[in-house]
């Protein structure tokens, strides 16, 4: 069976190896650097400036627990470091691809006709094809956006120096990611956001908090803020608002999303179904074209890399002649904030939205011995519940390593468990983790240290 994959990232390379440890003849395409976006240009590189942040705000308040310390930033070592860790695992994909004996063409590849595809100009056999071209950053169409003070998140990882102030247009997980960044680096941040609250997708309680302790941090939140021009004033730039409100910064980071990017595969030649860009495809990951599939972001879906990398393993085995299905009721949405912000399952307002009767377990971290001692009380969890049978409909945590912690939740959501059997667990002490035992143990009203 002979394999193409189109695309390089946490999709394309996860689903080459495993299309190649089933015995397939596997070549991968990729016109860039194998790693996509999340390792070249956005998880990995976003994490590595993060966690410098994160050092430099701990180290910044390490008098209060003690350590007295004179702290200095050096971005450039940030930055070498962060490409270091990013050139270690493209290092490591390549070291993937050969051990599993997968052929890597770099071009850009395009269909001639549902039969055909070639990679610049030259065709390529194949049986079957697993496309994951990905996404790229989208830019709207407003008035002085060509400024040269305006970033995209790409170019923003690329920063030679903390800016001294910066408006972020959108209030997403990116944007939100940035403001974190560099708001804890020094850089004076102004977050825009069209709508009436940031983090749309995430549990609305939840994100109230956040907000409240990102404003604390000295980051200006501008809801219902649409930018409707931008104005060049040479080192910096001046952006009017909707609401007539004016803000002046000396860099504009444009985050208002992400757009597919399969404009070069010539899709309609090739009789792919897809719909302004986007590849349709079913929960075998499967076009209209049986021997074709579609994974990760260019299929439009949710833009995660966790996302990709599942459904490119199942793109693989049905390629490979199994039967996998992508369920997303146990994907994981995860914002590295500090504190960080995770949720799996139904946010409160989804499950009003399906009229579900549900009952809701709190616990507020203030209460919980390990998030005092590390200094990270503004949080909480929160369970969602049906209740009749106390299934587990959603879990969101706001709180020190979240993003760690939310994979218990999906993993219970996707066995299915209920709040007692939550409660039936034993949860080490002292641990942020306990604090999800509590919150199933509130939705019943049997709270202990609450």
């Amino acid at each position: 069976m002979k394999i193409v994959v189109v695309g390089g990232g946490p999709g394309g390379y996860v689903a080459a190896i495993r299309a190649a440890s089933l015995g397939a003849c596997v070549t991968l395409v990729e016109r860039d650097t194998l790693g996509g976006t999340c390792l070249n240009r956005g998880c990995i590189p976003t994490k590595a400036l993060l966690h410098t942040g994160e050092l430099y705000t701990n180290a910044m308040n390490g008098h209060k627990a003690g350590v007295i310390a004179k702290v200095e930033l050096d971005f450039a070592k940030a930055q070498e470091k962060k490409n270091a860790t990013v050139s270690q695992l493209v290092a490591g994909i390549n070291g993937l691809m050969k051990g599993n004996k997968i052929k890597v063409i770099k071009g850009t590849a395009s269909f001639t006709d549902k039969d055909t595809l070639v990679v610049d100009g030259e065709g390529l056999a194949f049986d079957k094809i697993i496309l994951a071209t990905g996404s790229r950053p989208v830019m709207p169409p407003i008035p002085g956006i060509e400024h040269p003070q305006c970033l995209t998140s790409d170019e923003a990882l690329e920063l030679e120096e903390v800016p001294k102030s910066m408006a972020i247009i959108g209030g997403g997980v990116i944007g939100i990611e940035m403001a974190t960044i560099y708001g804890a680096l020094g850089c004076e941040i102004t977050i825009l956001e069209m709508m009436d609250e940031i983090l749309p997708f995430m549990d609305r309680e939840l994100v109230k908090i956040l907000r409240n302790k990102l404003e604390s941090q000295g980051i200006k939140i501008i809801t219902n803020g649409k930018v409707v021009s931008i104005e060049d004033k040479g080192r910096v730039a001046s952006l009017n608002l909707s609401n007539q409100e004016k803000v002046e910064v000396e860099k504009v980071l444009v985050s208002v999303g992400r757009e597919v990017d399969t404009e070069a595969l010539n899709l309609r030649a090739s009789g792919i179904a897809h719909e302004k860009g986007k590849i349709l495809v079913d929960n075998k990951q499967q076009t209209n074209l049986p021997n074709i599939y579609g994974i990760g972001d260019c299929t439009g879906g949710v833009m995660l890399a966790h996302v990709a990398s599942i459904q490119g393993e199942i793109a693989a085995e049905n390629a490979m002649g199994h039967d996998a299905r992508y369920d997303e009721k146990t994907n994981p949405s995860c914002v590295y904030t500090n504190p960080e912000f995770a949720g799996v399952g139904l946010t409160e307002e989804q499950v009003k939205e399906r009229n579900i009767d549900y009952i809701v377990g709190r616990f507020p971290l203030f209460a919980n011995g390990k998030s005092l001692i590390m200094g990270s009380t503004e949080g909480m969890v929160k369970i969602i519940a049906g209740k009749k049978y106390g299934e587990l409909l959603g879990i969101h945590i706001l709180g020190p390593k979240a993003t760690e912690l939310i994979a218990q939740g999906a993993l219970a959501i996707g066995v299915e468990a209920t709040l007692d059997e939550m409660i039936e667990t034993i949860y080490p002490h002292p641990t942020v983790s306990e604090s999800i035992r509590e919150a199933a143990m509130a939705a019943y009203g049997r709270g202990i240290h609450i």
